[in-house]
């Protein structure tokens, strides 16, 4: 059908106006980045609640997509509150000249790998002290540099957003350290790797390779919100890493871990995936180390609700001391081969593990969900497991399986607080699975 020209004209202006609304429609994430933690919302509610930069003025209102732009948003940690929007992918290895950098660029001193193996093979340095002399030496001072350049640090009063589902931080440990009301959301961070892993051989029977960085570490912080972010090895996973002195050799850490007397922390609509050593909250046995400010008894309060936890290995948390709650979130356990425990119970930790869904493979089966940390003459942790089930809907008691399973070692389930920050009741575990995979993750 042949258009008039008035018709052409309408026709013209309409779509102009259509590809306006569409190039000026504000990404997925912008309004996030004016959103505090919401009334009640686990731990991080707490007291003054959690803010984060929502309030930042124009001039500390900064969208990001270097590096070097990154570093310069986040300030020096004065407390003056930023938001700051991550557009695009942020890769930590970058140079300020845009240069990607690699391992080499950080080695000092003469240090290689090859070199450090054969100083320190057990066939000759042997197993009885840790490495020490002109090759360890040369390993700290690269891994100093490394580490200059992929620890982030963020301060009080910040948040840091995602603007859409491409935004991306890859090998970058986010450092919450001694801050005040951070928000961290609407992120994919991916393979915070360690070029510098240390050895030791005097760890476990046959020694360890021991690695640095967290995706995000959380560090004698307060009021702290993860949300709606997507934390993996990406594509450099530990199973791919070689074995060497008799060990696999481990680039990464933690995912998130909250230490330190870190306080008042809400993890929510995220996914953990991919990963060994997920979510340590609490570092030390000792209640008050010689490192620490503040003591971790009476803190590590930590809530995770509504979180995908996908082919991890271990530490989904694991808890010393914290009054931590475990609501709502979907554990997918794929591996059997990998899979060691899901939720670890340390020295003083008060678990809730409520209305949560685990699918577990064949092999895997429920007593091994749980796992007993506690040490002789320290305080027992306590663990309270209601309504959890597995996801083809079956009802399953985490704790009267693994004390079944476990009669030497068995844990109480005597916990003596009820958790009461949650913005509505905890949904029934059988919704879990769906609710989670619909919601959790970046936007």
């Amino acid at each position: 059908m042949r258009r008039t020209p008035l018709q052409l004209i309408i026709l013209t202006a309409l779509t102009v106006l259509l590809s306006a609304c569409t190039l000026t429609r504000p990404p997925a994430g912008q309004a996030l980045g004016r959103e505090s933690l919401p009334e009640r919302d686990g731990w991080a509610a707490s007291g003054t609640g959690t803010t984060g930069g929502s309030r930042a003025d124009a001039a500390h209102t900064f969208t990001v997509s270097t590096h070097a732009e990154l570093i310069s948003a986040l300030g020096n940690g004065d407390g003056t509150p930023r938001l700051i929007y991550v557009r695009g992918t942020i890769d930590g290895m970058t140079a300020p000249d845009g240069r990607v950098l690699t391992c080499t660029d950080f080695q000092e001193g003469g240090y290689t790998l090859d070199a450090y193996l054969n100083a320190y093979d057990p066939a000759t340095y042997g197993r009885t002290q840790k490495p020490a002399g002109p090759l360890e030496d040369a390993r700290r001072a690269s891994a100093q540099r490394q580490a200059a350049q992929v620890k982030v640090r963020v301060g009080s009063n910040t948040s840091l957003i995602g603007l859409d589902r491409g935004a991306r931080l890859t090998h970058l440990n986010l450092w919450v350290e001694k801050a005040d009301n951070v928000i961290i959301r609407n992120l994919t961070l991916e393979d915070a790797a360690d070029c510098f892993p240390a050895w030791d051989p005097t760890d476990g029977a046959t020694g360890n390779w021991n690695s640095e960085y967290d995706l995000i570490s959380v560090v004698t912080s307060t009021h702290v919100w993860v949300d709606r972010v997507d934390l993996s090895d990406g594509r450099n996973p530990d199973q791919a890493q070689p074995t060497l002195l008799g060990r696999p050799y481990q680039v990464h850490d933690g995912a998130l871990d909250i230490t330190k007397g870190s306080d008042l922390v809400t993890v929510s609509w995220s996914v953990l995936r991919d990963h060994d050593k997920s979510m340590l909250i609490g570092s030390t046995d000792k209640p008050a180390a010689p490192d620490v400010p503040t003591s971790d008894r009476g803190r590590l309060r930590v809530t995770l609700h509504h979180n995908l936890f996908r082919n991890l290995g271990q530490r989904v948390p694991r808890v010393r001391f914290g009054q931590v709650h475990v609501y709502n979130n979907l554990y997918e356990i794929t591996d059997p081969a990998t899979y060691g425990y899901s939720v670890g119970a340390g020295v003083g930790a008060q678990l809730v593990v409520q209305n949560n869904a685990f699918g577990l493979p064949a092999g895997v089966t429920p007593d091994r969900v749980l796992y007993n940390w506690s040490k002789p003459d320290l305080d027992l942790p306590q663990v309270r497991a209601t309504g959890n089930v597995l996801t083809d809907g079956s009802e399953v008691d985490l704790l009267a399986a693994f004390n079944a399973a476990n009669p030497a070692r068995p844990l109480t389930g005597n916990v003596t607080w009820t958790p009461e920050l949650t913005v509505a009741p905890p949904q029934d575990a059988r919704t879990v699975p769906a609710a989670v995979r619909a919601g959790a993750g970046p936007r």
